[in-house]
């Protein structure tokens, strides 16, 4: 997959920094399903990494019962999401070891900030990173 932008809703961009504020401690993670290459809906799975404040692994029912509600919806999956609670948002080294699913973009909400938090985008094949440029759709 080779994309350059992509666009996040304001009602999806609120939801993850939501997520990870409410969880500073640990890595949140799960699933964004789209439609025509426009994300649609917010799929938190839970984190069952043995050390979650420094990794996650998403759980494999949730995850599979995310997935089924977006083939029930005629969604596919869009991005696959997770935290930094005290790291920036760029890949780490076992983020890029343990891809499973390089066809599909990576987004990563930093806490390691003063006072904003941050979202970028990265697509992680063959173990070879790219930013993706994000940007808020008004919707």
């Amino acid at each position: 997959m080779k994309v350059k932008e992509v666009q996040l809703s304001r009602k999806i961009t609120t939801q993850l920094l939501h997520q990870a504020l409410i969880s500073p401690d640990q890595e949140i993670c799960g699933l964004i399903g789209c439609k025509k290459n426009l994300a649609t809906h917010c799929y938190p799975v839970r984190n069952i990494a043995e050390q979650p404040e420094i990794r996650f692994q998403l759980d494999e029912k949730q995850q599979i019962k995310a997935m089924s509600t977006m083939r029930d919806k005629g969604e596919s999956l869009f991005a696959i999401y997770h935290s930094h609670p005290s790291a920036p948002a760029t890949p780490s080294a076992m983020d890029i070891k343990l891809v499973s699913y390089p066809d599909t973009i990576h987004l990563i909400i930093s806490l390691n900030t003063k006072g904003v938090l941050e979202i970028r985008g990265f697509t992680i094949i063959e173990q070879a990173v790219e930013e993706i440029s994000l940007s808020m759709s008004p919707n």
